[in-house]
């Protein structure tokens, strides 16, 4: 099956990456992947969505799950010989109110939205086709976070020539500072959500820039993005979009058409460019 186009999103059993599924089942011309790490509220999504008249295709993935990683990487190379739409959504975000101790938030958020979207970047951006699309959803809460962090930090994360390495071992010292109490001494932002959305802002750049030195000519784009504020789980019934209003920009991003050259390696929030 080689010769059919195939799509995936991360985390996509509800919220935002559901309506991103949607989207794509309606929008793009090949095979739409939803996963999440449990199998059984990943198939009642396809189900729902198959109600709907679509035909999206499951796979499971844990992104904290090296293992599962691999499985859907080795998958999608042998069925498809490699993937051309890659949507980077799931992640997690503590409720306002939770009492959970900060550095305990800091350690499980970056977790997650951080280091397992990076993990799962390592395995599956190699199979990107020539002309693929590359989506990490990223927050506008990064760059609100961003502006709370230390002139120095503020240079380190806005720098063109920041290399990977040096992004996590940023990420590494908020985490250890945030458990020891001193991030804020330190000049780090106060918002363990955020600091996890500067580094996939920040990641994306990087990720954008290693693309056009190793896979010059191949034309593929990839950006950050940020859904705006959507009515799920994580953000709450107060949001002021419904999650297929907050699908748009993801979507939007994911089927640039092979003729277009931008927006790339850009934070893009209502499909514009946002400064960083």
């Amino acid at each position: 099956m080689s010769g059919v186009r195939v799509a995936l999103v991360t985390g996509g059993n509800k919220g935002i990456g559901l309506a991103i599924v949607r989207a794509l089942c309606k929008q793009f011309h090949g095979d739409v992947y939803l996963t999440a790490r449990n199998p059984q509220l990943g198939e009642e999504a396809v189900q729902d969505l198959k109600k709907e008249g679509l035909s999206p295709l499951f796979h499971q993935l844990d992104i904290n799950d090296q293992k599962s990683i691999q499985c859907l990487r080795d998958f999608l190379k042998d069925k498809y010989g490699g993937l051309d739409v890659l949507i980077n959504n799931a992640g997690i975000a503590f409720k306002v109110k939770d009492d959970t101790p900060f550095g305990t938030q800091a350690e499980v958020t970056l977790k997650t939205n951080f280091f397992a979207t990076l993990d799962a970047c390592h395995e599956l951006l190699p199979l990107i086709k020539p002309h693929g699309r590359v989506v990490n959803v990223s927050s506008m809460v990064s760059p609100r976070a961003l502006a709370q962090c230390s002139q120095e930090f503020q240079e380190r994360f806005r720098s063109d020539t920041i290399t990977e390495e040096e992004l996590v071992k940023l990420m590494e010292q908020f985490v250890e500072d945030a458990k020891n109490g001193v991030h804020q001494k330190k000049g780090w932002a106060n918002t363990a959500y955020g600091m996890s959305k500067i580094g996939v802002t920040v990641l994306s750049r990087i990720q954008a820039r290693m693309l056009k030195e190793t896979r010059k000519g191949d034309g593929i784009i990839l950006n950050a993005c940020c859904p705006g504020w959507v009515r799920t789980d994580m953000a709450g019934p107060n949001a002021t979009k419904s999650p297929d209003e907050g699908a748009v920009t993801p979507v939007y991003l994911a089927l640039l058409p092979e003729s277009v050259d931008s927006p790339y390696g850009e934070l893009v929030s209502e499909k514009k460019v946002q400064p960083w």
